[in-house]
């Protein structure tokens, strides 16, 4: 397992390098022995009829079939405990459900059943053959239906590329609400407590660090202390030595004598806090308090503490119930998307887009700019 605690999306070519491992042997086994079986069709003549001997095609095409279904219900249920399989384990990566723990045996089946629909459909496309006894156009119809089905698996595994939330999902990831991750570069979610962790990444819920005031004591300057009397010219007094505050001397501030420096009562000037404030797309402004909620209608969850709630009208239902969590500690904001259907980024000052990785923290300072479904906000600061 890697040693940092950072989740990192799995690359759409390790994706499919994996299923490539997962599943070329089986699909090569499988056409194979239908290739053989077509190949091993006979035909006679009888009473004016032909009759086509098709025991070797649905022999070896059961055998096929049974082996790919077996393979296939293995690796689903292995990969739906552990998130693990020969080509995952190859390539480096883990899948996991919405938040980080293992798949189930269902959502890996349904991400296989969406992967191999063109290999599906060739299958069920040969089986029609074999009934319709249309045998003279099989490899004209099968030949490119396995070709598209094979283009099909691939674009959906590669899909991910173009997903716009940090390239988490795949096609077959969102019908499936699972994820994959690579566990080389980054944590295996799976094996350390999901995508919150064993252990919160955010930072501690205290009071954020204030700043006191120090005031420097005004100097007098030497001139005002020197006496002059009203009918007697004065000479000019010697300079005085100075220390490494430029204060002379022989010059007793009233701190000297103290061993500590007293406050006192009504006279303590604490630095003014930072204001941080939120601008919404829509021209709508918010002062954000120590802990907020962001979303089409949000909600704390359970064993929350009541926090600042920042309802977004959202027609076009692209913001989750509860989207975002922000937490502020005066320098700037703690961002987390809050698993969100359709995720979160920031775009920073320079113009830098990063993806949120969902349920972990992200730290933000005054001038970014948060993405969150088809909204967005900027974080200023009064």
């Amino acid at each position: 397992m890697s040693g940092t605690l950072t989740l990192v999306p799995a690359a759409p070519g390790k994706r499919l390098g994996a299923a490539v491992l997962d599943w070329l042997a089986p699909v090569a086994i499988l056409t194979v022995l239908m290739s053989f079986g077509f190949a091993g069709i006979t035909s006679t003549r009888s009473a004016g009829l032909i009759i086509y001997d098709t025991s070797l095609l649905a022999i070896l095409s059961g055998i096929g079939a049974g082996l790919v279904l077996v393979y296939a219900f293995a690796v689903a249920s292995v990969e739906g405990r552990s998130g693990n399989t020969i080509g995952n384990q190859l390539m480096g990566i883990r899948s996991a459900d919405k938040d980080g723990y293992a798949p189930g045996f269902g959502a890996v089946f349904l991400r296989g059943v969406v992967t191999g629909a063109g290999i599906l459909l060739a299958v069920l496309a040969a089986v029609l053959l074999v009934v319709l006894r249309l045998f003279d156009a099989a490899l004209l119809i099968l030949g490119p239906l396995l070709l598209l089905g094979t283009a099909w698996a691939v674009l959906v595994v590669l899909s991910s590329a173009w997903d716009r939330n940090g390239r988490l999902r795949g096609w077959h990831d969102r019908a499936a609400k699972t994820l994959a991750f690579d566990v080389v570069r980054g944590r295996n979610p799976v094996a350390t407590g999901g995508i919150e962790g064993p252990y919160s990444f955010a930072p501690l819920d205290l009071p954020p660090v204030q700043q006191v005031a120090s005031p420097i004591a005004s100097r007098t300057p030497l001139a005002s202390r020197t006496p002059v009397a009203s009918n007697t010219t004065a000479e000019p007094a010697p300079p005085a030595a100075l220390d490494a505050t430029d204060r002379p001397v022989d010059a007793v501030h009233p701190d000297d004598a103290m061993d500590r420096t007293q406050v006192r009562a009504g006279a303590r000037h604490d630095a003014p806090e930072a204001v941080l404030r939120i601008r919404l797309d829509d021209g709508r402004d918010f002062r954000l308090e120590r802990s907020v909620l962001i979303g089409r209608n949000p909600a704390p969850a359970a064993g929350e503490s009541q926090a600042q709630l920042l309802p977004v009208p959202d027609p076009g239902r692209t913001i989750s119930k509860t989207h975002l969590h922000l937490l502020t500690d005066g320098a700037g904001v703690w961002i987390t998307d809050r698993h969100s259907t359709n995720g979160s980024a920031i775009t920073t000052a320079d113009g830098m887009r990063t993806a949120l990785q969902p349920g972990v923290p992200a730290f933000v300072s005054p001038g970014t700019t948060v993405h969150f479904g088809d909204r967005t906000f900027n974080v200023g600061q009064a």
